[in-house]
């Protein structure tokens, strides 16, 4: 009986590219490791904290809301960075999924998260079925979930918006242009790693020409039915949808797709 080290891995000899900001990599390659792929990360976007006064004081009123709602990891991450958050009596805490409930639940926060881990899921929730004349703190990033405000306003809710992070564009240097030209050579044996429009529209923004149409002949890792769109939009035309933006539904899609 083979060793279990000697054992071929469904996804091995594959590779994901990564999109993610820099240094948020590592749990899509230890869930891609585990089926033997690897991930090359290419980083076209950086997230940087809004730590000014302005985005301090409306982010401590938001924090005081009948219920706050957090859109990604991220913002988590930089509300725990600029505050010391905690919850009232009878406040609701809400995550858009499980990776940001994750960041709160490490800082002491009790929040509730969708199965449905965007924009929909979180509207289908019961706690914000009703919510006439409630205020909602909604802790996002520059230009991120712009379905919600205008949802929950019509529902009668006050919202209280606070952008705690931005997003701007990275300069890819030259030798990961080399590496994404390497693996590129079989193409069909790529999934690229979908969770972030900003991030595919940086990269098609800097990408050297000749490499673009392979770009575009890799299998999409779309973490929504919104990104799978995005994605056809910019000329991808194998895509698939994952059944969340986690590390392991992304892989999960990736052996679906991925040819033997």
């Amino acid at each position: 009986m083979p060793r279990l080290i000697d054992q071929a891995l469904p996804l091995q000899d594959c590779t994901v590219l990564s999109l993610r900001p820099r240094r948020q990599h590592a749990s899509l390659r230890a869930a891609a490791a585990r089926l033997g792929a690897r991930v090359l990360a290419i980083s076209p976007i950086a997230i940087t904290a809004q730590d000014d006064a302005q985005t301090r004081g409306a982010l401590a009123t938001a924090l005081k809301a009948d219920v706050v709602l957090f859109t990604s990891p991220n913002a988590a991450r930089t509300v725990i960075t600029l505050a010391s958050p905690g919850m009232r009596r009878q406040q609701r805490w809400i995550a858009v999924g499980a990776g940001t409930r994750r960041a709160l639940v490490r800082a002491g926060i009790d929040a509730i998260a969708p199965a449905r881990m965007d924009s929909e899921g979180l509207l289908a929730l019961p706690a914000l079925a009703q919510v006439q004349g409630k205020r909602i703190g909604l802790i996002t990033g520059q230009g991120g979930r712009g379905v919600l405000q205008p949802a929950l306003e019509a529902r009668g809710a006050q919202v209280i918006r606070v952008d705690v992070y931005a997003r701007s564009t990275v300069s890819i240097p030259e030798h990961r242009w080399r590496l994404l030209a390497a693996v590129l050579q079989t193409p069909q044996r790529i999934g690229l790693a979908l969770t972030s429009a900003e991030a595919l529209h940086a990269l098609l923004a800097q990408i050297p020409a000749s490499l673009l149409p392979g770009l575009q002949g890799m299998h999409v890792l779309a973490a929504s039915e919104r990104l799978a769109i995005t994605a056809r939009d910019a000329g991808f035309n194998k895509v698939v949808i994952a059944s969340s933006p986690q590390p392991r539904a992304l892989m999960m899609a990736m052996l679906s797709t991925m040819p033997a």
